[in-house]
Protein backbone atom coordinates (compact mmCIF):
# COMPACT_ATOMS: atom_id res chain seq x y z
CA UNK A 1 0.00 0.00 0.00
CA UNK A 2 1.11 3.25 -0.52
CA UNK A 3 0.77 4.78 3.14
CA UNK A 4 2.49 1.87 5.15
CA UNK A 5 3.99 2.13 8.14
CA UNK A 6 7.80 2.85 7.79
CA UNK A 7 11.08 5.11 8.34
CA UNK A 8 12.96 5.45 5.21
CA UNK A 9 16.06 7.45 3.42
CA UNK A 10 14.62 8.82 0.21
CA UNK A 11 17.48 10.40 -1.65
CA UNK A 12 16.79 13.31 -3.86
CA UNK A 13 19.07 14.50 -6.68
CA UNK A 14 19.65 18.12 -6.01
CA UNK A 15 21.44 20.61 -4.55
CA UNK A 16 21.98 19.89 -1.28
CA UNK A 17 21.11 22.57 1.84
CA UNK A 18 23.27 22.67 4.37
CA UNK A 19 22.79 22.31 8.41
CA UNK A 20 20.13 20.45 10.09
CA UNK A 21 16.38 21.85 10.19
CA UNK A 22 14.15 21.50 13.34
CA UNK A 23 12.01 18.26 13.42
CA UNK A 24 8.83 17.74 15.26
CA UNK A 25 6.36 14.96 14.56
CA UNK A 26 5.29 16.04 11.05
CA UNK A 27 8.15 17.69 10.23
CA UNK A 28 11.40 16.32 7.65
CA UNK A 29 14.88 17.32 8.24
CA UNK A 30 17.25 17.09 5.30
CA UNK A 31 20.94 14.93 5.97
CA UNK A 32 23.25 15.22 3.75
CA UNK A 33 26.09 12.23 4.07
CA UNK A 34 28.66 12.71 1.26
CA UNK A 35 27.14 16.21 0.00
CA UNK A 36 24.08 14.51 -1.38
CA UNK A 37 20.45 15.60 0.16
CA UNK A 38 18.78 12.79 2.01
CA UNK A 39 14.95 13.52 3.57
CA UNK A 40 14.60 11.63 6.41
CA UNK A 41 11.13 11.11 7.80
CA UNK A 42 8.31 9.26 9.93
CA UNK A 43 5.33 7.71 7.95
CA UNK A 44 2.79 7.15 10.40
CA UNK A 45 0.38 5.12 8.36
CA UNK A 46 -2.44 7.35 6.84
CA UNK A 47 -5.42 4.75 5.57
CA UNK A 48 -6.13 6.20 2.30
CA UNK A 49 -10.06 6.93 1.99
CA UNK A 50 -12.76 6.91 -0.37
CA UNK A 51 -13.05 10.53 0.09
CA UNK A 52 -9.77 11.23 -0.54
CA UNK A 53 -8.45 12.52 -4.05
CA UNK A 54 -5.58 10.51 -5.72
CA UNK A 55 -3.58 13.92 -5.29
CA UNK A 56 -0.57 15.30 -3.71
CA UNK A 57 -0.73 19.04 -3.25
CA UNK A 58 2.68 20.66 -2.78
CA UNK A 59 3.31 24.27 -1.57
CA UNK A 60 6.33 26.48 -1.73
CA UNK A 61 6.31 28.69 1.42
CA UNK A 62 8.40 31.75 1.96
CA UNK A 63 6.76 34.47 4.78
CA UNK A 64 3.33 33.96 3.60
CA UNK A 65 2.10 34.87 7.20
CA UNK A 66 -1.34 33.55 8.25
CA UNK A 67 -2.25 32.79 4.46
CA UNK A 68 -0.26 29.69 4.45
CA UNK A 69 -2.79 28.53 7.20
CA UNK A 70 -5.69 29.68 4.58
CA UNK A 71 -3.84 27.38 1.74
CA UNK A 72 -3.48 24.35 3.42
CA UNK A 73 -7.07 24.65 5.59
CA UNK A 74 -8.48 24.91 1.98
CA UNK A 75 -6.42 21.59 0.61
CA UNK A 76 -7.74 19.18 2.98
CA UNK A 77 -10.84 20.57 2.54
CA UNK A 78 -10.40 19.72 -1.20
CA UNK A 79 -9.75 15.90 0.00
CA UNK A 80 -5.96 15.83 -1.58
CA UNK A 81 -4.38 12.77 -0.04
CA UNK A 82 -1.25 14.51 1.43
CA UNK A 83 -0.08 18.59 1.78
CA UNK A 84 3.68 18.36 1.20
CA UNK A 85 4.94 22.01 2.34
CA UNK A 86 8.49 22.89 1.81
CA UNK A 87 9.71 26.04 3.57
CA UNK A 88 12.67 28.03 2.07
CA UNK A 89 13.52 29.40 5.15
CA UNK A 90 10.83 31.70 6.98
CA UNK A 91 11.43 34.00 9.31
CA UNK A 92 7.79 35.07 9.96
CA UNK A 93 6.55 32.28 12.26
CA UNK A 94 4.67 30.82 9.59
CA UNK A 95 5.98 27.36 9.60
CA UNK A 96 5.48 27.42 13.81
CA UNK A 97 1.91 28.71 13.45
CA UNK A 98 1.37 26.23 10.62
CA UNK A 99 2.77 23.08 13.38
CA UNK A 100 0.62 24.09 15.96
CA UNK A 101 -2.49 24.74 14.11
CA UNK A 102 -2.68 21.16 11.98
CA UNK A 103 -1.70 18.28 14.31
CA UNK A 104 -2.33 15.64 11.12
CA UNK A 105 -0.30 12.84 9.81
CA UNK A 106 -1.10 13.38 6.15
CA UNK A 107 1.17 17.18 6.80
CA UNK A 108 4.60 17.20 5.66
CA UNK A 109 7.09 19.87 5.78
CA UNK A 110 10.47 20.29 4.65
CA UNK A 111 12.24 22.90 6.35
CA UNK A 112 14.95 24.13 4.15
CA UNK A 113 18.33 25.83 6.11
CA UNK A 114 18.13 28.45 3.40
CA UNK A 115 16.16 29.60 0.43
CA UNK A 116 16.85 27.15 -2.07
CA UNK A 117 14.77 28.90 -4.94
CA UNK A 118 10.78 27.73 -6.17
CA UNK A 119 11.99 25.20 -8.51
CA UNK A 120 14.41 23.53 -6.12
CA UNK A 121 11.58 23.47 -3.61
CA UNK A 122 9.13 22.36 -5.94
CA UNK A 123 10.94 19.71 -6.51
CA UNK A 124 11.87 18.91 -3.38
CA UNK A 125 7.86 18.36 -2.67
CA UNK A 126 7.61 16.13 -5.64
CA UNK A 127 10.31 13.54 -4.84
CA UNK A 128 7.99 13.17 -1.31
CA UNK A 129 5.16 12.79 -3.58
CA UNK A 130 3.17 9.41 -4.32
CA UNK A 131 0.20 10.08 -5.74
CA UNK A 132 -1.10 9.77 -9.54
CA UNK A 133 -1.40 13.70 -9.18
CA UNK A 134 0.35 16.44 -7.88
CA UNK A 135 -1.16 19.87 -7.20
CA UNK A 136 1.54 22.79 -7.22
CA UNK A 137 0.18 25.44 -5.22
CA UNK A 138 1.72 28.97 -4.15
CA UNK A 139 0.91 29.55 -0.16
CA UNK A 140 -0.93 32.53 -0.76
CA UNK A 141 -3.78 30.76 -3.09
CA UNK A 142 -6.74 29.02 -1.63
CA UNK A 143 -9.02 26.55 -3.51
CA UNK A 144 -12.45 27.14 -4.07
CA UNK A 145 -15.10 24.51 -3.66
CA UNK A 146 -15.28 21.68 -6.36
CA UNK A 147 -12.07 23.74 -8.05
CA UNK A 148 -9.61 20.58 -7.41
CA UNK A 149 -11.98 17.92 -8.31
CA UNK A 150 -12.94 19.89 -11.35
CA UNK A 151 -8.99 19.87 -12.57
CA UNK A 152 -8.50 16.58 -12.01
CA UNK A 153 -11.57 15.83 -14.35
CA UNK A 154 -10.16 18.00 -16.82
CA UNK A 155 -6.68 16.53 -16.24
CA UNK A 156 -8.34 12.78 -16.79
CA UNK A 157 -10.65 13.78 -19.90
CA UNK A 158 -7.90 12.83 -22.31
CA UNK A 159 -4.53 10.62 -22.35
CA UNK A 160 -2.74 13.62 -23.97
CA UNK A 161 -3.65 16.32 -21.02
CA UNK A 162 -0.41 16.37 -18.69
CA UNK A 163 -1.56 19.98 -17.17
CA UNK A 164 -4.12 22.05 -16.34
CA UNK A 165 -4.84 25.30 -13.81
CA UNK A 166 -7.47 26.80 -12.59
CA UNK A 167 -8.94 30.53 -12.60
CA UNK A 168 -6.84 32.72 -10.81
CA UNK A 169 -8.88 35.59 -9.19
CA UNK A 170 -7.95 38.40 -7.04
CA UNK A 171 -9.55 38.59 -3.87
CA UNK A 172 -12.36 41.19 -5.91
CA UNK A 173 -13.14 38.52 -7.90
CA UNK A 174 -11.83 39.52 -11.15
CA UNK A 175 -9.52 37.67 -12.91
CA UNK A 176 -5.62 37.53 -12.57
CA UNK A 177 -3.28 37.99 -14.80
CA UNK A 178 -0.86 34.86 -16.24
CA UNK A 179 -3.60 31.97 -15.51
CA UNK A 180 -3.81 31.75 -18.94
CA UNK A 181 -1.57 32.97 -21.49
CA UNK A 182 0.71 32.85 -24.75
CA UNK A 183 4.50 31.81 -24.69
CA UNK A 184 6.10 35.75 -24.05
CA UNK A 185 8.80 35.54 -26.94
CA UNK A 186 10.44 38.01 -27.09
CA UNK A 187 8.71 40.06 -29.40
CA UNK A 188 5.64 39.96 -27.25
CA UNK A 189 7.63 40.74 -24.15
CA UNK A 190 8.60 44.19 -25.97
CA UNK A 191 5.29 44.85 -26.64
CA UNK A 192 4.18 44.57 -22.92
CA UNK A 193 7.08 45.87 -21.51
CA UNK A 194 7.01 49.23 -23.81
CA UNK A 195 3.01 49.36 -23.26
CA UNK A 196 2.43 48.53 -26.75
CA UNK A 197 -0.03 46.15 -26.47
CA UNK A 198 -3.14 48.25 -26.68
CA UNK A 199 -2.23 48.79 -30.06
CA UNK A 200 -3.67 45.71 -30.70
CA UNK A 201 -7.21 46.12 -30.71
CA UNK A 202 -5.77 48.00 -33.77
CA UNK A 203 -3.67 45.60 -35.49
CA UNK A 204 -3.55 42.15 -33.41
CA UNK A 205 -1.46 40.67 -35.45
CA UNK A 206 1.75 42.49 -34.90
CA UNK A 207 0.70 43.88 -31.19
CA UNK A 208 -1.01 41.20 -29.30
CA UNK A 209 -0.59 40.51 -25.70
CA UNK A 210 0.73 37.30 -24.62
CA UNK A 211 -1.62 37.56 -21.05
CA UNK A 212 -5.12 36.44 -21.93
CA UNK A 213 -7.04 37.43 -19.40
CA UNK A 214 -8.63 40.00 -21.40
CA UNK A 215 -10.05 37.49 -23.84
CA UNK A 216 -13.48 36.32 -23.01
CA UNK A 217 -13.45 33.79 -20.43
CA UNK A 218 -14.16 29.90 -22.46
CA UNK A 219 -17.05 28.16 -21.31
CA UNK A 220 -15.56 25.04 -20.95
CA UNK A 221 -11.86 23.71 -20.38
CA UNK A 222 -9.69 25.32 -23.20
CA UNK A 223 -6.04 24.19 -24.25
CA UNK A 224 -3.89 26.76 -24.05
CA UNK A 225 0.30 27.29 -24.61
CA UNK A 226 0.89 28.51 -20.58
CA UNK A 227 -0.80 28.62 -17.14
CA UNK A 228 0.69 30.05 -13.86
CA UNK A 229 3.15 28.48 -11.95
CA UNK A 230 0.59 29.70 -9.09
CA UNK A 231 -1.91 26.28 -9.39
CA UNK A 232 -0.04 23.84 -11.57
CA UNK A 233 -1.90 20.34 -11.69
CA UNK A 234 0.15 17.52 -13.69
CA UNK A 235 0.21 13.65 -14.19
CA UNK A 236 2.48 11.87 -12.73
CA UNK A 237 2.94 10.01 -16.28
CA UNK A 238 3.68 13.74 -17.46
CA UNK A 239 6.01 14.59 -15.46
CA UNK A 240 8.37 11.99 -15.37
CA UNK A 241 8.36 12.17 -19.10
CA UNK A 242 9.37 15.71 -19.15
CA UNK A 243 11.31 15.69 -16.56
CA UNK A 244 11.35 17.71 -12.71
CA UNK A 245 11.40 21.88 -12.92
CA UNK A 246 14.33 23.16 -13.79
CA UNK A 247 16.44 24.25 -11.08
CA UNK A 248 18.81 26.88 -12.97
CA UNK A 249 15.53 29.40 -12.37
CA UNK A 250 15.14 30.66 -8.76
CA UNK A 251 12.22 32.70 -9.30
CA UNK A 252 9.86 33.48 -12.20
CA UNK A 253 9.62 31.71 -15.48
CA UNK A 254 10.34 28.23 -14.26
CA UNK A 255 6.36 27.99 -15.07
CA UNK A 256 7.15 29.17 -18.63
CA UNK A 257 9.61 26.58 -19.27
CA UNK A 258 7.95 24.04 -17.58
CA UNK A 259 4.68 24.50 -20.00
CA UNK A 260 7.22 24.89 -22.73
CA UNK A 261 9.09 21.49 -22.11
CA UNK A 262 5.38 20.01 -22.07
CA UNK A 263 4.18 20.91 -24.91
CA UNK A 264 7.04 19.93 -27.09
CA UNK A 265 6.93 16.50 -25.33
CA UNK A 266 3.66 16.35 -26.56
CA UNK A 267 1.51 16.66 -23.75
CA UNK A 268 -1.23 19.33 -23.66
CA UNK A 269 -1.51 22.50 -21.52
CA UNK A 270 -5.39 23.03 -20.13
CA UNK A 271 -7.08 25.78 -18.22
CA UNK A 272 -10.30 25.16 -16.22
CA UNK A 273 -12.43 28.15 -16.23
CA UNK A 274 -14.87 26.52 -13.27
CA UNK A 275 -11.94 25.69 -11.09
CA UNK A 276 -11.69 28.97 -8.77
CA UNK A 277 -8.81 29.80 -7.19
CA UNK A 278 -8.10 32.55 -5.19
CA UNK A 279 -4.49 34.33 -5.38
CA UNK A 280 -3.36 37.56 -3.16
CA UNK A 281 -0.42 37.94 -5.44
CA UNK A 282 3.22 39.08 -4.63
CA UNK A 283 2.30 38.24 -0.53
CA UNK A 284 6.25 36.52 -0.65
CA UNK A 285 8.02 38.77 -2.47
CA UNK A 286 6.34 42.12 -1.70
CA UNK A 287 9.33 43.08 0.64
CA UNK A 288 12.10 42.65 -1.86
CA UNK A 289 11.02 43.64 -5.06
CA UNK A 290 14.23 44.25 -6.88
CA UNK A 291 15.29 41.39 -5.47
CA UNK A 292 12.31 39.64 -6.85
CA UNK A 293 12.82 41.72 -10.23
CA UNK A 294 16.33 40.76 -10.50
CA UNK A 295 15.32 36.75 -10.79
CA UNK A 296 12.61 37.39 -13.15
CA UNK A 297 14.46 39.17 -15.74
CA UNK A 298 17.40 36.68 -15.39
CA UNK A 299 14.84 33.93 -15.77
CA UNK A 300 13.42 35.81 -18.75
CA UNK A 301 16.88 35.53 -20.85
CA UNK A 302 17.00 31.71 -19.80
CA UNK A 303 13.99 31.24 -20.92
CA UNK A 304 14.60 33.24 -24.07
CA UNK A 305 17.97 31.85 -24.40
CA UNK A 306 16.59 27.50 -23.81
CA UNK A 307 13.72 27.93 -26.20
CA UNK A 308 14.33 31.23 -28.74
CA UNK A 309 18.36 31.71 -29.07
CA UNK A 310 18.44 29.96 -32.56
CA UNK A 311 15.48 32.00 -33.94
CA UNK A 312 17.76 35.46 -33.76
CA UNK A 313 20.83 36.81 -35.32
CA UNK A 314 24.25 37.91 -33.13
CA UNK A 315 22.91 41.26 -33.32
CA UNK A 316 19.00 40.52 -32.74
CA UNK A 317 19.62 38.27 -29.44
CA UNK A 318 22.69 41.04 -28.15
CA UNK A 319 19.51 43.64 -28.48
CA UNK A 320 17.10 41.27 -26.70
CA UNK A 321 19.62 40.90 -23.88
CA UNK A 322 19.85 44.61 -23.76
CA UNK A 323 16.33 45.32 -23.34
CA UNK A 324 15.34 42.66 -20.77
CA UNK A 325 18.65 44.25 -18.97
CA UNK A 326 17.06 48.14 -19.93
CA UNK A 327 13.91 47.19 -18.16
CA UNK A 328 15.43 45.80 -15.19
CA UNK A 329 17.37 48.87 -14.71
CA UNK A 330 14.16 51.29 -15.01
CA UNK A 331 12.25 48.89 -12.77
CA UNK A 332 15.03 48.79 -10.12
CA UNK A 333 15.56 52.51 -10.01
CA UNK A 334 11.69 52.77 -9.79
CA UNK A 335 11.68 50.55 -6.90
CA UNK A 336 14.90 51.89 -5.02
CA UNK A 337 13.51 55.83 -5.80
CA UNK A 338 10.43 54.71 -4.16
CA UNK A 339 11.74 53.25 -1.04
CA UNK A 340 14.06 55.89 -0.47
CA UNK A 341 10.77 58.18 -0.54
CA UNK A 342 8.85 56.64 1.76
CA UNK A 343 11.91 56.38 4.37
CA UNK A 344 11.97 59.83 3.88
CA UNK A 345 8.90 60.26 4.50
Amino acid sequence: MRHANLSRLVKLRTKPTYGYAKQSKHTIRAVHPGGALWVQHEHHGVTKTDSRLDCDVIIVNFNAGSLLLDCVSSVFEAGAAKCIVVDNDSTDGSIESLEETFDREDLLVVRNSHNAGFASACNTGARLSTASHLLFLNPDCTLADHALPLMLEALESATDIGMVGGFLSNPDGSEQAGGRRVFPTPRRAFIRAFGLSSLGRLFPRYFSDFLLHTEPLPTEPAVVEAISGACMLVKREAMEDVGLWDEEYFLHCEDLDWCMRFELKGWKVVFVPDARVVHVKGTCSRTRPVFVEWHKHRGMLRFYRKFFHDQYSGLLWGLVSAGVWLRFGLVATYYSARHLFTRAA
